[in-house]
């Protein structure tokens, strides 16, 4: 069977098509809920949440974000190797060869220990007239990085705020359930936060305060302070796990896959590893170059559907490495080299990462973030 003529790109067995316009749109969309003076920053670690930092953080840029954020030193050196410009906080915890990794990107940097504070400065020493910029990191509630007392962020701002190699750039927090509505334990969080932020504005006038994540950008303005750092909603995906249309934002990832087999089974005929489906009744299954080795997760055995011309239909039998196989039902027109859509929108049909994510039992920055090196990124922008 031949190709569709009318197919607007040539089949390709795994890619990721990331739609940077719809970045820079949703930028511009959150950038028009924050108030004047609240600044934008541009969440771009683990490769853009799976949609390339590099091409993100341009989008981003353009779209308002004065900011950006990365996990890791080497994501910062990533970023200013291929030009990218403008403040970047590398929020995770570094060794020494990492701090000056993220200083030699001019990076900002997050520190919760006198201990780590003095390493940062010994590396700045190194560059005459360097003064590291710092952001103290108070844990309020997510036990993870950041101290926990409040005495200790005081004792390590004064510290930061003293060295002639550092400067106290800023004041941060992170929100453990500001994606659970209704909960008590966000509001806490940010109760705590606002009266120690306001103590610390009074004592080093001209931090930079941030808390919010894309859930608490979109819920409470009270959390914007000074800056938010978004991360799943500039990709057009919903922190909250629902349609991200209800926030006015667009998906920016569809990936998609081809036909490239179609077999006719009888009632008890198998598909997969383990025949963990057999077929019911005389049917067509398609075969998908798509797998686990691309990041399409096992668990989505007989657990999902996939769009061939703008229809669902359901993926059959256990997710290989390299394969999947889709029923198309007793009679079909699907033809080999047909367009398969796993995420993303196809006719009048979509597949959201957020149904996909609900189907695996996780979040749907998870499912972009799994997507492996095999899986081609094209960007392109509409």
């Amino acid at each position: 069977m031949a190709g569709r003529a009318d197919a607007p790109h040539p089949p390709e067995r795994a890619v990721a098509r990331v739609d940077v316009g719809a970045i820079e749109r949703n930028c511009r969309r959150l950038r028009e809920r924050l108030g004047e003076g609240t600044e934008l920053c541009a969440v771009v670690k683990a490769d853009g949440y799976g949609h390339g930092d590099v091409w993100c953080a341009r989008a981003a840029q353009a779209g308002g974000a004065t900011w950006l954020a990365v996990a890791t030193a080497g994501e910062a050196a990533e970023l200013r190797r291929h030009g990218i410009s403008g403040r970047i906080l590398v929020m995770g915890a570094l060794t020494h060869e990492e701090i000056h990794v993220a200083l030699d990107a001019g990076a900002d940097v997050v520190a919760w220990r006198a201990e780590f504070a003095r390493a940062v400065a010994a590396a700045a020493a190194r560059e005459p007239g360097m003064r590291a910029p710092v952001h103290v990191k108070l844990d309020t509630g997510m036990g993870r990085l950041g101290t926990a007392d409040p005495q200790e962020a005081r004792e390590l701002a004064a510290l930061v705020a003293a060295d002639e190699h550092l400067r106290l750039a800023g004041l941060m927090t992170h929100f453990a359930t500001a994606d659970e509505l209704g909960d008590d334990h966000f509001p806490a969080q940010l109760e705590a936060f606002s009266a120690f932020a306001r103590e610390l504005r009074e004592r080093h006038p001209g931090l930079i305060v941030h808390a919010a994540n894309s859930a608490a950008t979109l819920r409470e303005p009270a959390a914007h302070f000074d800056m938010v750092r978004c991360g799943v909603a500039i990709y057009g995906l919903d922190p909250f796990g629902e349609d991200p249309a209800a926030h006015g934002l667009e998906p920016a990832l569809t990936l998609e896959s081809y036909v490239a087999a179609i077999k006719r089974f009888e009632p008890g005929q198998s598909a997969g590893y383990g025949r963990r489906w057999r077929a019911s009744e005389p049917t067509w299954v398609a075969v998908l170059p798509i797998g686990y080795g691309d990041g399409w997760r096992r668990a989505l055995t007989n657990n999902a559907d996939v769009l061939i011309r703008g229809v669902r239909r359901p993926l059959v039998g256990t997710v290989s490495m390299d394969n999947i196989t889709v029923d198309l039902g007793p009679e079909t027109d699907v033809e080999v080299g047909d367009r398969a859509v796993l995420i993303g929108a196809q006719g009048g049909e979509r597949i959201l990462a957020e149904e996909v994510a609900r189907r695996l039992d996780t979040i749907n920055y998870e499912v972009t973030c799994g997507l492996l090196p095999r899986v081609r990124r094209h960007h392109l922008r509409s």
